[in-house]
């Protein structure tokens, strides 16, 4: 008796992991656990060994690895470890995906490195930490940039661990994308400690505050489409809600309240100076966005 066709499952893609590190080891595990073929390898073999145990096979050396499978995805410390990890494999016609966090140059001058060597490339950018890995209702996501057929064929294997966004084909555009949202984050989360100093020695609860300033933040964060209209319009000046001028001037109320509080101001003071930079070149009038011209050093 044979199985009817209706019924057989297409067998999943097998693919290679270089590196399991925390976050490797969160990919590799929502890859077994979807029942994907997985092949794995780390410089400390003993890090690749737990994996083993869940249904991996581990390789001996990078090169082994990479033999295994036509998919690869590399997962390591840094550009250089990459190199250091694929010097001398065989990368004719593998599929080279780098989930190894670097710059836009380092995207490109890898992905031309690995077509010099036979391979399709794609970079990425994780937006996520290793506990968001495989659970679907975490948020988690992974930006991927260079060749789109690489990202086609095998965009469905790609997307087990978190979901995908393709940024387009220029191979530096995940790591730009990558980094562009976390600098964002950097300075939320610079403002959000500085709002904690300022409250930390008065009898307000951290847990209360906690809760209106996430409600404030999620309030404006819409404010990012404001700005990506005016600097796509080039009028710096279009629908200003609050003008450049009225928010140096209030500058001074924030500095002023530190101090009473005794709190430093350092994570602020570095964009009050750019606005008003801003403001000695510019109509007061106009909202913020302009100053972006003050950060091209181009």
């Amino acid at each position: 008796m044979t199985d009817n066709p209706a019924t057989q499952r297409t067998p999943l893609t097998p693919l290679t992991l270089l590196g399991t590190g925390a976050m490797g080891s969160a990919l590799a595990r929502a890859w077994l656990a979807a029942g994907h073929p997985l092949t794995v390898w780390n410089r400390t073999s003993a890090r690749a060994e737990p994996l083993a145990a869940e249904g991996a096979s581990v390789a001996a050396s990078a090169a082994e690895a990479v033999t295994a499978s036509r998919l690869v995805v590399v997962c390591l410390l840094d550009d250089a470890s990459v190199g250091e990890a694929l010097e001398g494999t065989d990368l004719s016609g593998r599929d080279v995906v780098n989930l190894t966090t670097g710059t836009p140059a380092q995207g490109r001058a890898r992905a031309a490195w690995a077509q010099e060597r036979g391979a399709r490339f794609l970079d990425g950018g994780i937006m996520a930490v290793p506990p968001m890995v495989g659970d679907p209702g975490s948020g988690a996501y992974v930006l991927y940039s260079g060749s789109p057929g690489l990202f086609e064929e095998h965009g469905e294997t790609l997307a087990v661990p978190a979901a995908t966004r393709y940024v387009g084909a220029d191979p530096g555009f995940a790591a730009l994308h990558d980094v562009a949202l976390l600098s964002a984050m950097t300075g939320m989360f610079a403002g959000v400690l500085h709002a904690f100093a300022l409250i930390r020695r008065e009898d307000i609860a951290p847990k209360d505050f906690a809760a209106l300033l996430v409600e404030w933040l999620s309030a404006m964060a819409p404010a990012a489409h404001m700005t990506a209209d005016e600097l796509e319009s080039d009028d710096y000046g279009k629908d200003a809600v609050s003008s450049l001028a009225m928010q140096v001037a209030a500058n001074a109320t924030l500095l002023a309240t530190a101090e009473e509080q005794g709190v430093s101001p350092e994570l602020l003071t570095p964009y009050m100076a750019l606005l008003e930079r801003w403001l000695a070149a510019a109509n007061g009038a106009e909202g913020t966005t302009g100053a972006v011209e003050l950060l091209d050093l181009a």
